[in-house]
């Protein structure tokens, strides 16, 4: 106790002895970077996919390709794993992944071309018809996303999960996104 009568002081914090929780494992000296500690893989399985349509895979008129196989594959293992690849109707699962391809291409050319256009008769400057398209694109998208998301929510046998794969899908669309901003 101090003089004015404050208790003060104590034991610090981390001082003492370590308890053997928190005492730092020596490797092995034969095996100095504990390779040998690895556990084994796991036997992979091949999954099954439907065949992609045509229509998703097709060049563009600027000569790109249209990332809808891309999606339309990793939205159907999501499915998939649920266990709902039975009652999603295949040309729903189409339809988003066609939304989603040609959302980011509009998102592609608002990037290349800006948000502003100008009118072609009165010369005057108005929105793109880019960010119009764009937004379209979000409406379908997010219509067709909550049509699987709930058939997939009512039916599938790990509901705990989705939420999480969820974000999984955002992320998908930003790296598409950032990777077509890079290639401009």
């Amino acid at each position: 106790m101090a003089k004015d009568g404050t208790v003060r002081g104590g034991a610090r914090i981390k001082s003492g002895p370590q308890s053997a929780a928190n005492k730092k494992k020596e490797a092995p000296a034969a095996d100095p970077l504990g390779i040998s500690d690895l556990p084994e893989p796991e036997d992979l399985i091949a999954e099954q996919v439907p065949p992609v349509d045509d229509f998703l895979t097709e060049l563009q008129k600027d000569g790109t390709k249209l990332e809808a196989d891309t999606i339309f594959i990793s939205t159907y293992r999501w499915i998939k794993s649920r266990g709902c690849e039975k009652i999603v109707p295949k040309p729903l699962i189409n339809e988003y992944a066609m939304s989603v391809a040609r959302w980011m291409q509009a998102e592609h050319y608002i990037s290349k071309y800006g948000t502003l256009a100008l009118h072609p008769t009165v010369k005057s400057p108005i929105t793109s018809p880019y960010v119009t398209m764009s937004q379209n694109y979000v409406k379908q998208i997010t219509n067709t996303w909550y049509q699987i998301y709930t058939i997939v929510r009512d039916n599938g046998s790990a509901s705990g999960e989705i939420d999480e794969d969820d974000l999984f899908m955002e992320q998908l669309i930003s790296s598409k996104l950032k990777q077509r901003k890079k290639e401009t």
